[in-house]
């Protein structure tokens, strides 16, 4: 079992990656995904790594159909609550993205906030990346916010501290190889004192890499972003937005 499938895990980090900051953009970047997509009410949307169903949520609030779809169970049950609180109808389906096999099309796939290149093999995040083009439907739209090679370097930074969620935070970052992989270390210490350790490597893929295997996984057009805005892709990128039309 790989890290991101042990409940104890987000468990633990789940709120302090998800902080007021991130549910706070969330509406904004629904918002930007109809946009992009084009999409009209009622639309088919797949949250690919859906976790609490924040991007999911404000989706469905957006008057489209979603699905959301993710590997860990006390997320999925998270994210149902909060659309019950809120009276929506989704989907939410736990199941490997490496196992995903839709047989209905959707209109927009998603996979936001860097939910792409923890597995131990390129080969399993391109099963992962393939999987979820496979997802569109034809005319359909697929969008990734994730950070790639470029952005790590661009915005490296060995480290830092600071609290949340009732924690002090110490972060360690360093590239792994040449920059084919950033390894983070996150330690937790709670007001007693306690220890809560955690590391992981995302594997770094150039955006243009990414853009290219859309094309090979069958989208007629795959272009990169610097931000949802459509900003260019360029050294001033906040980050990687990779948008697949098929």
């Amino acid at each position: 079992m790989e890290w991101f499938e042990k409940e104890d895990f987000w468990v633990h980090f789940a709120p302090i990656m998800f902080d007021d900051k991130r549910w706070a953009e969330a509406p904004e970047v629904a918002k930007k995904v109809k946009e992009i997509a084009r999409l009209k009410d009622g639309d088919r949307v797949l949250d690919a790594g859906c976790g609490l169903g924040r991007i999911s949520i404000e989706l469905a609030l957006l008057n489209l159909n979603v699905t959301g779809i993710d590997i860990i169970k006390s997320e999925l049950d998270a994210a149902k609550e909060s659309a019950l609180d809120e009276n929506l109808k989704i989907n939410f389906i736990q199941q490997d993205l490496r196992c995903l096999n839709e047989k209905e099309k959707f209109d927009c796939t998603v996979n936001l906030f860097t939910s792409f290149g923890y597995c131990d093999t390129i080969d399993e995040d391109m099963v992962i990346l393939k999987n979820m083009a496979d997802s569109v439907k034809k005319g359909g739209v697929f969008i990734m916010e994730c950070t790639s090679r470029e952005v790590a370097i661009l915005y490296f930074t060995e480290g830092e501290w600071f609290k949340r969620a009732g924690f002090t935070v110490l972060t360690e970052f360093e590239s792994v190889g040449a920059w084919e992989g950033l390894r983070s270390k996150w330690i937790l210490i709670d007001e007693k004192g306690k220890r809560i350790e955690h590391e992981f490597i995302q594997r770094l893929y150039p955006a243009s890499f990414l853009r290219d295997k859309l094309k090979e996984f069958g989208f007629s057009k795959a272009e990169v972003y610097g931000d949802f805005d459509f900003s260019p892709y360029n050294q001033k990128a906040r980050t990687m937005i990779l948008v697949g039309t098929k």
